[in-house]
């Protein structure tokens, strides 16, 4: 990562000067925002998944905390991809971050513009310390903590304060012996995980907690998207913990890893991992990701687009 190039504010900057200090308002009160996309190499070059999508949540976000993004969306997509082909890596993350670097002690930000930053990180330098794969699944414990309240913080803002959250359920899980932590909700409905959403399969219908207490996660988006493309019926509900003991398959999703199979919640053990829902979206996903299915293309652009 030392030879990486990370841009702020519309320069490049190497990669051990992309700092703030330790006093600013985003490191002590939580305040930066950000996104996180995945792109990798297809025939046409490299390719980031959902671009446009990302964006849009991005200044969603900014717009829910009252924040100012001094970039355009169309400026700020231009900067992520000017990022993408400064850089070597031929597939991983990219991170856009807008936060405050202003030393401040009061809770309130020292102005509404943010500054801006983008990162590239190459698959083989990250890890999000999580277990579990495709073919072998993983374990999840359900966290004594709840999912952050709607009524006390917007939820749907992707802010780095509201990770607390899933940074404690996710230890406490650990702890316990489990890869993955999944939140219930203050009202005792199943949420999501501490960076995932959460999937449940059962008979033949594909259901997820409904929005509203949950994140809009673009791969759940995605994934919704595909399964009613392919004939399968889905539903978003609030959902109770017991359809966890039930469920013919059950599978998290997110950005690093689109669908990763559960073999075991609590003290269940799940037959046939993966089932064979799991297995056909996983599938199609993966075609997606790799340029092969024309029906979602849009969801890709290239390095080389025009933005």
């Amino acid at each position: 990562m030392n030879e990486a190039i990370v841009y702020i504010n519309g320069t490049f900057v190497p990669w051990q000067e992309a700092t703030v200090h330790l006093l600013s308002h985003c490191v002590g009160r939580g305040s930066a925002i950000f996104e996180v996309l995945g792109f990798q190499e297809i025939s046409e070059g490299r390719a980031i998944f959902r671009l446009q999508d990302h964006l849009d949540r991005l200044f969603r976000t900014a717009e829910l905390l009252d924040m100012e993004i001094p970039l355009s969306r169309e400026e700020c997509g231009r900067a992520v991809l000017k990022t993408l082909r400064k850089s070597r890596a031929r597939d991983g993350m990219i991170k856009i971050i807008c936060y405050y670097p202003q030393i401040a002690f009061d809770v309130n930000p020292p102005q509404r513009t943010l500054d801006v930053a983008v990162c590239v990180i190459d698959s083989r330098s990250y890890g999000d310390g999580s277990s579990g794969s495709f073919d072998h699944g993983a374990t999840v414990g359900i966290s004594r903590w709840r999912k952050l309240d709607p009524h006390t913080v917007p939820i749907e803002a992707k802010a780095a304060a509201n990770y607390l959250n899933g940074m404690v359920a996710r230890s406490d899980a650990r702890r316990r012996g489990f890869d993955f932590a999944l939140m219930c909700d203050t009202e005792g409905y199943i949420a999501e995980g501490a960076t995932e959403s959460i999937f449940i399969v059962q008979g033949g219908t594909l259901l997820t907690p409904a929005l509203g207490r949950v994140l809009d996660g673009i791969t759940r988006r995605s994934l919704l998207e595909v399964a009613r493309t392919e004939g399968i019926e889905t539903g978003e509900a609030h959902l109770p913990p017991t359809l966890l003991f039930e469920a013919d398959e059950i599978f998290l999703s997110g950005t690093p890893n689109k669908l990763i199979p559960v073999k075991k919640i609590e003290d269940r053990v799940m037959r046939d991992v993966p089932g064979p829902v799991t297995r056909a979206l996983s599938g199609i996903m993966e075609k997606i990701l790799n340029g092969e299915d024309r029906r979602f293309e849009k969801w890709s652009t290239t390095v080389d687009s025009e933005w």
